[in-house]
């Protein structure tokens, strides 16, 4: 079985930058690096045995669906009912993944935490 990679220092300072959230903390992971609110992930990033890296957050019951049909970079994650993930590359859409962790955030975190947070505009 192939070894998963180390996920490169400068890709955990750009997802660090778009989850600094209130009460949001980093944590080592079993693999890679998560984000957490109190004892709720909000964001999980990996290198899969594959060699790509991956982020894995919560969305909404109409998103996961969404993520479900989209294809490559977008997926549900093999567990949980609101657990999708973007591969990290090259073509990444940075002000996306803002969204998509804000949103994480606020699913994840207690009501008065997240109404602290400012919610982008959706892409596109």
């Amino acid at each position: 079985m192939p070894d998963r990679p180390d996920v490169p220092p400068a890709l955990v300072e750009r997802l660090r930058g778009l989850l600094r959230f209130p009460e949001c903390h980093e944590e080592d992971a079993w693999t890679g690096v998560r984000w957490r609110v109190r004892k709720a992930t909000v964001a999980h990033v990996f290198g899969g045995e594959d060699q790509l890296f991956r982020v894995t957050f919560r969305a909404e019951p109409q998103e996961v669906r969404a993520f479900e049909h989209l294809g490559h970079p977008y997926f549900r994650a093999g567990w949980g009912v609101d657990a999708v993930g973007v591969v990290l590359d090259g073509g990444t859409d940075w002000d996306e993944m803002a969204e998509l962790l804000t949103d994480s955030y606020c699913i994840q975190a207690p009501r008065q935490l997240a109404d602290a947070v400012d919610r982008p505009e959706p892409a596109g």
